[in-house]
């Protein structure tokens, strides 16, 4: 019994209660590049975030998961504003967007809010 009570009162949900991965949208094609939205539902919003991804030139998908700070209260909105920030992403970073970032060596590219962008 105290275990809930104090759980909830420190913040000690379970991850699943509060955020939800929901499905992906339709990917959207932009300059050879492919958009999908994925955002994460958070307290009845949406987060914008999903994946960019295109093929090397041997033909081997690259992929970024990209994750926005944005909440939005409809889906669609969501997914409506992933695509837009992620065309802008691809116009200013382009292909530099799949090297590895050298402060996290060995792992995974991500785009966040708090790695450092070209202003937009």
């Amino acid at each position: 019994m105290f275990k809930k009570l104090f759980s909830g009162l420190l913040g000690g949900e379970s991850k699943s209660a509060t955020k939800a991965v929901t499905n992906a949208s339709e990917p959207v094609e932009y300059k050879g590049y492919s958009i999908v939205s994925q955002p994460d539902q958070q307290s009845g919003q949406y987060r914008v975030s999903g994946w960019i991804s295109k093929a090397d030139s041997n033909g081997e998908p690259r992929e970024l998961r990209f994750e926005r700070s944005d909440m939005l209260p409809g889906r669609d909105a969501c997914d409506a504003m992933m695509v837009t920030k992620a065309q802008r992403f691809i116009d200013e970073v382009g292909d530099e967007m799949f090297k590895p970032d050298p402060r996290h060596a060995g792992s995974e590219p991500t785009m966040t809010d708090n790695q450092q962008t070209p202003s937009a």
